[in-house]
């Protein structure tokens, strides 16, 4: 039996030998030294394939496409005999944590490594296939303990448009001077996806089909270390764990602790090398939508590496030290500390697995439950974001308790009626739903690298308690189809206006020719009130349609939007449908401003936001030429933040002002207003402190160590407000008296002194949840959140604070979509 054993393991060997044996190494496949030239990103799918055809201890998975209907896959790769038992490690790990049923537990750490998530930071792709190579033929040891999952690339497109521009502006030897036009990527760069969204940021917010897909795989898996692997500027050598303060609360201090010996082990085999390195700087785990937080806060040693280089390092950049900075330097240092992590993680792998399954003790947690009252398309919407992530809610049986409330920020009792939506922290992603929920994130440090408050209910715009106790609860069921029974009686059909899919149902109403109208005053009819912004469909408007009933309910019936059909224009109160105070809303033809000057994040939201979302067109405009455009083909034009010095000159803001005077409408987000206030001809004023009035003639007397410290004073990091709201404005319509604004930045204007205020920041203003200077919180009191100017026969409309910002403030998309339809109607 020994001697049969013997020679079943000899022919094992001298299989793999030959496996290895046929096995190309990336440059050998490449044709071309690995970091001689930046691969695009179907060679780095076939080298893949390629690896996993010859290696039966690696398989592929093909997990989706991007916008830009590029492959995304992973390799698992492992020893044989764990690629043979995958499923069941699989299984295994979700059931020691509690997400399967089932008692087994498991020994093997699972390792993810995840390249190249900003596609200007291209060394790391490279790095993958360096050490996708080395795994399976040199530290065949480490695998006997490890299943590593490797994604070579989060972002293909944004990779691919960044490979592409470089292979048409290199010089040939490439050329090592910073001022080089390989080194100066032109706008957007390749850094975001096709819709120009940081899918860095988006981990949580899911908004993007890249996030969404790949979250499939990893819920599939909840590794128990996660790599994201980064590119920082040119002089900054490279950066690998511990994190900087400040962690997350949830954070233990197994996590901390491992990330610490994650650091040493790297630092062995740099300081080998006279690398140079950093650790404990600049990157935090607070932000919970990042590629090292949301792991980490889903159990895992969660991890970024940052390695000089980014999107001006090219083939070889000359640093400000005088170094040169080459591809093959930078590939090589992402190949050391991914083998690194491997390595050590193969070394811990029982304890891995073993302070695993004690992150998923939630027991110590505070709040229980997080009970959630509001609008059933607010609640879908925030349901649809949670089954992304697979966490588990329900609906609340009828009964009372006590909790923190959101509203008024102290503690409340209330009652519930069976509607309200509760999300536990009594499941095994429980401190994952702590961390979004929560109504403010614990700071130990107030310098970050991000914004400091997400409240998911404040996002999305509904009533919330956080309760000490669990809330009873019963499993949430799908809801049936909402179908209307078509009345070709009616005079007119009814529809609500207070989401953002009632703005995505009127852009298919008006595109299919449907006219419809919106009431500006409240009015009852039938028995019902209804607010105003109600959607009035006549049927005398529409006499040129050859069916429209038909028409109108199948829209409805495909957005599951609900319409009451009337009998007559006559109302019970308030306006009847032919009053002035009904309005018919028109088929705007809206433009968007792209472009240098334009910042590239807010122009990919914003056109996200149109295309995935309202589902209504926009024509694309270039700052280059904005200037030239006939603007009296546009009733709305939108202009993203930015920088629009060089584009609004004085001929360009002349005709500009003409157009509005005209009719028409412009829409400023965020710092584009700064090119508005105190400009002639605008009303919007910038708000001064005394301080600041003052600031030029104080002597600036703090210590350089204390400077950036001193600096925060003046900032605010991403901070909610509770803001009051004129519901009767135009831009306010479906909202109530109160709206929670994320504010990002310092940046305030005064109010308007004769109306248009739509929402804005009251007296003794003061942030509900995250950080802000102590400076810039004297600028916020009675200043502008959202308001429109009026300005001849047209207006414009002022965000202050950006509501598309990383696409997840659901509950402040609807003021876009009232700016585009709504506003300004005489």
């Amino acid at each position: 039996m020994r001697r049969i054993l013997l020679v079943f393991l000899s022919v094992l060997i001298y299989s793999s030998n030959i496996s290895a044996q046929q096995l190309q190494s990336p440059s050998e496949f490449l044709g071309y030294e690995l970091g001689s030239n930046f691969t695009r990103h179907h060679q780095v799918v076939d080298y893949f394939r390629h690896v996993a055809a010859t290696m039966s201890n690696v398989t592929i998975e093909e997990y989706g496409k991007t916008y830009e209907n590029r492959l995304l896959q992973v390799a698992y790769v492992s020893s044989q005999k764990n690629i043979d038992n995958l499923e069941a490690i699989r299984k295994n790990n979700l059931q020691q944590i509690g997400i399967e049923s089932g008692k087994n537990t498991n020994d093997i750490a699972i390792v993810w490594l995840s390249y190249n998530v900003h596609g200007n930071e291209a060394s790391s792709t490279e790095a993958a296939m360096k050490t996708i190579y080395e795994l399976v033929t040199k530290k065949q040891a480490w695998l006997e303990k490890t299943v590593v999952i490797i994604d070579p690339c989060i972002n293909p497109d944004g990779r691919d448009r960044y490979v592409n521009w470089f292979k048409q502006a290199r010089s040939m030897p490439y050329n090592k001077a910073q001022v080089a036009k390989e080194h100066n990527e032109p706008w957007p760069g390749g850094r975001p996806n096709h819709y120009l969204f940081d899918l860095n940021r988006d981990w949580a917010w899911a908004s993007q089909i890249e996030s969404q897909q790949r979250l499939k795989v990893y819920n599939k898996w909840m590794p128990h270390v996660h790599v994201d692997f980064h590119e920082q500027g040119i002089n900054e050598p490279y950066y690998f764990a511990p994190a900087a303060e400040p962690f997350h609360e949830i954070i233990t201090n197994w996590q901390r602790d491992f990330q610490t010996q994650i650091g040493k082990n790297h630092a062995k085999y740099f300081d080998k090398e006279g690398w140079l390195y950093f650790t404990g700087e600049r990157f935090d785990l607070l932000y919970p939508s990042y590629g090292d937080t949301y792991p980490t806060f889903m159990g895992a040693i969660g991890m970024t590496y940052e390695q000089a280089g980014h999107g001006r390092a090219g083939l070889g950049i000359m640093n400000d030290e005088g170094d040169e900075l080459t591809l093959k330097d930078r590939l090589l240092h992402h190949h050391t500390t991914g083998l690194s992590t491997v390595e050590i993680s193969a070394k811990n792998a029982a304890k891995l697995n073993a302070e695993f399954r004690n992150y998923f003790d939630n027991s110590a947690l505070k709040y229980k439950s997080y009970v959630l009252r509001g609008e059933e398309d607010k609640l879908a919407s925030l349901k649809s974001l949670l089954d992304k992530h697979e966490i588990k809610y329900g609906f609340a049986n009828n009964g009372s308790f006590k909790g923190f409330d959101y509203q008024t920020n102290r503690q409340g009792s209330t009652k519930t009626n069976g509607k309200e939506l509760v999300v536990s922290t009594d499941q095994p992603k429980g401190k994952m739903v702590k961390a979004l929920f929560e109504p403010e994130a614990k700071l130990s440090d107030s310098l970050t690298y991000d914004i400091t408050a997400w409240s998911l209910p404040r996002a999305y715009g509904l009533q919330a308690f956080a309760s000490t106790s669990l809330v009873n609860a019963t499993p949430s069921t799908k809801k049936a189809s909402t179908l209307t029974n078509i009345d070709k009686s009616a005079y007119a059909y009814l529809a609500k206006w207070n989401h953002v899919k009632d703005a995505e149902f009127l852009g298919q109403l008006i595109q299919n020719n449907v006219r419809v109208r919106f009431s500006e005053r409240p009015f009852t009819i039938g028995g019902k009130n209804y607010e105003r912004g109600t959607m009035i469909i006549v049927r005398g408007d529409n006499k040129k349609l050859d069916d429209f009933d038909a028409t109108v309910t199948e829209i409805a019936d495909g957005l599951q939007r609900e319409l009451t059909p009337v009998q007559t224009g006559f109302v019970d109160q308030g306006p009847d449908f032919g009053s002035p105070d009904v309005k018919l809303v028109g088929k705007p033809n809206v433009a968007l401003v792209s472009g240098d000057g334009t910042s590239s994040l807010s122009f990919g939201a914003t056109l996200h936001f149109f295309e995935t979302q309202l589902k209504y067109p926009v024509t694309v405009l270039d700052t280059d030429y904005f200037g030239r455009v006939d603007h009296d083909d546009f009733d709305v034009i939108i202009l993203p933040e930015g920088w629009y010095s060089g584009t609004l000159n004085e001929s360009t803001m002349t005709k500009l002002k003409d157009w509005i005077r005209g009719g028409g409408k412009l829409i400023v987000i965020g710092s584009a207003l700064r090119s508005f206030a105190d400009k002639d001809g605008f009303k919007l004023k910038s708000f001064k402190s005394d301080d600041d009035k003052n600031e030029d003639d104080t002597a600036n007397l703090d210590s350089y160590e204390t400077q950036e410290r001193e600096y925060i004073k003046e900032l605010i990091t991403g901070s909610i407000y509770k803001a009051k709201v004129d519901n009767t404005h135009p831009l306010a319509y479906g909202y109530p008296s109160h709206y929670h604004t994320l504010k990002l930045g310092s940046s305030s204007y005064q109010l308007f002194n004769n109306g248009g205020n739509a929402v804005y920041l009251g007296d003794n203003a003061k942030p509900v949840s995250g950080f802000v200077g102590s400076n810039a919180a004297k600028k916020q009191s009675n200043s502008l959140v959202f308001g429109e100017e009026r300005m001849g026969r047209g207006s414009v409309v002022y965000f202050v604070d950006n509501p598309l910002f990383r696409a997840f403030w659901e509950n402040g998309k609807l003021f876009i979509s009232n700016a585009v339809f709504l506003t300004n109607k005489r």
